[in-house]
């Protein structure tokens, strides 16, 4: 794993003590590196988004944008602030703009069938910007929730229904108890190869990830070489994510998240969480986001939200290092050491 900055540890540490890092990042032209490449589509995350006629919140509303709904990103260009590190604004279909935080990116990757399941299951990805499961293995079945790009699955078999010639992944979500079916096409297995532990040649004593809660930035070491960083978006007002020092001790590549039965005003339900890297006992973990793109917000209900793939790097460079064929692992007083502050209190 190469360092992606001559910014040692040492001296990230210090910036961001002084709460200065913000500014050093763009300083060192690092701000941009950390930000997403333009995707070529992008799905609406809620109802009623605007459709500006110019990168602005002021501007012109041309239409209002349903969730789900999937247009092309033709441009990416800096507009209004969205949040302190988001100027990012999305052209759609050449017709108008909107702010990129609304926004998912999404591509349309429709896969060849596998029917070599392991005994024990294996771990798929949506490869497509929305999928409905059903439950049953028909395409007459009912409609059972709703599943987006990015989002990951535990797959028990493979289904061919040779009378409607089509074929289906059987999932199961460990927190309904329930088999769900996803359209073969839809969704990617993980090969094992793609779950192996990240620099396995580094001790584990020189491996530490840093989150700044004032910068929404988390950053991974080995030793003193930055190897990675990403925005995040951590834990929102009432939910705040907690400070201190921690460990990745249990972790599982897809989780059925949700607050129900807390008692809350806001209760959320997110089946397919991918690559969930615990450090608390009660839920705090780093893992990937498909219900917004605003990083840099502090909107979790006390975890890291990340993009996908830097959930993935978080989870595979961390220890303990999880099976392909095992679908959680917990391992208290073990994994790689994470340290939060907050920079800006």
């Amino acid at each position: 794993m190469k360092a992606i900055s001559n910014l040692t540890r040492r001296d990230f540490l210090k910036l961001a003590g002084a709460g200065v890092l913000g500014a050093a990042l763009t300083e060192l032209r690092l701000d941009r590196a950390l930000a997403q490449s333009a995707p070529k589509s992008g799905r609406m995350t809620i109802s009623g988004i605007p459709l500006y006629d110019s990168p602005s919140f002021g501007a012109r509303k041309l239409k209002l944008l349903g969730k789900d709904a999937v247009m092309a990103v033709t441009e990416e260009v800096e507009g209004d602030e969205g949040n302190p590190f988001n100027k990012a604004w999305y052209k759609l279909d050449n017709e108008g703009y909107t702010y990129a935080g609304w926004v998912q990116p999404v591509e349309v990757n429709y896969q060849k069938p596998v029917f070599d399941i392991p005994a024990a299951g294996q771990v798929g990805e949506i490869s497509v910007p929305v999928c409905d499961t059903r439950l049953d293995p028909t395409l007459y079945a009912k409609r059972g929730y709703r599943l987006y790009y990015g989002s990951t699955h535990w797959v028990k078999r493979t289904i061919a229904v040779r009378q409607e010639k089509s074929i289906w992944y059987e999932i199961y979500d460990n927190h309904l108890h329930q088999s769900f079916y996803v359209p073969a096409h839809s969704l990617r297995l993980i090969p094992p190869e793609e779950l192996t532990l990240l620099s396995p040649e580094v001790p584990e004593t020189e491996k530490h990830i840093h989150v700044d809660l004032g910068a929404q930035l988390v950053t991974a070491f080995e030793g003193e070489a930055m190897v990675f960083s990403s925005r995040c978006s951590s834990g929102a007002k009432g939910t705040r994510t907690p400070e201190g020092e921690f460990l990745t001790y249990h972790k599982g590549p897809s989780i059925h998240m949700t607050n129900e039965g807390d008692d809350e005003a806001n209760i959320y339900s997110l089946p397919g969480v991918p690559w969930c890297s615990f450090f608390t006992g009660v839920g705090n973990a780093f893992h990937g986001t498909y219900w917004h793109n605003d990083y840099g917000k502090p909107r979790s209900h006390g975890c890291i939200n990340l993009p996908s793939e830097a959930a993935k790097f978080i989870y595979r460079w961390t220890r303990p290092e999880v099976p392909p064929d095992v679908d959680y692992l917990h391992l208290p007083g073990e994994g790689t050491r994470v340290t939060i502050v907050n920079s800006g209190s």
